[in-house]
């Protein structure tokens, strides 16, 4: 899988986040708590996708998200973003 078929998930939302990452469970959690689906690729473990969004979007940190509810992917940025998007 690399990063666009991964933007084609069937979710609210796709994040890639890591192993240890307080940022990535707090933006979970905030979906889980709204009732967004999301998609979720641990760039721990997928690297080659990690480096591929860091490339394409510029984010350096995790989590990196994105809102699948439109046509076309939008990127959002990490779990700050998120949350004053969904508020």
């Amino acid at each position: 899988m690399d990063l666009d078929q991964a933007l084609e998930a069937d979710a609210d939302f796709m994040l890639i986040s890591t192993n240890v990452c307080y940022y990535c469970t707090r933006a979970k959690n905030f979906l889980d708590s709204r009732g967004y689906s999301y998609f979720e690729i641990n760039g721990s473990e997928d690297l080659e996708i990690h480096l591929e969004a860091r490339n394409r979007t510029g984010w350096r940190t995790v989590p990196i998200i994105w809102d699948l509810r439109n046509e076309h992917p939008i990127f959002i940025g990490g779990s700050d973003e998120l949350i004053a998007k969904l508020n």
